[in-house]
């Protein structure tokens, strides 16, 4: 039995990062996050059925660090972040949200399903991307931080132009 109040603290934290991702607010997003955090997007692949989980372990959309999480956030800041320049306009809506205990006591994971509506300028359509995301959520000070999150796309082939947004 999940207890409330903790299951409560967690919708609230993804709620609150998919609000500061919508937002663009890049520099607080980047305060939820641990010094040690992995964010990774492995390439799915179409495989029979029995062949595992159809994901590659040879290829990542996104392999980032906090180094390079800065490094990114820094760069969508100047005039040469071309891939997000007009900026995408998203909309982050996170459902189906579990929590799991860890074996460590101040952590826990977090399975979650997104999807992410996405337009630019004045391109009429827009680009849906679905996935479901593992998280390791750690409390660090009292208040929670993401130090790794898996994104599982359900695309094969991603039909956005770019790739230059957080799921």
């Amino acid at each position: 039995m999940q207890e409330g109040h903790l299951i409560q603290e967690v919708v609230d934290f993804l709620y609150h990062e998919a609000d500061l991702m919508d937002e663009g607010k890049w520099r607080e997003w980047l305060q939820l996050m641990t010094d040690d955090v992995l964010y990774l997007m492995p390439v799915r692949v179409t495989e029979e059925r029995g062949k595992g989980a159809g994901f590659t372990t040879q290829m990542t959309h996104f392999h980032e660090d906090r180094q390079t999480l800065e490094l990114r956030v820094r760069r969508m800041e100047t005039d040469f972040a071309w891939a997000e320049d007009p900026p995408s306009r998203t909309r982050h809506f996170v459902t189906n949200i579990r929590v799991f205990p860890t074996e460590r006591p101040n952590e826990i994971r977090v399975r979650s399903n997104v999807l992410v509506y996405r337009t630019r300028g004045d391109v009429p359509s827009a680009d849906l991307l679905s996935a479901v995301r593992e998280d390791i959520l750690r409390k660090v000070d009292g208040q929670w931080r993401l130090a790794r999150r898996t994104v599982y796309l359900d695309h094969s082939v991603v039909t956005t132009p770019n790739l230059a947004i957080f799921l």
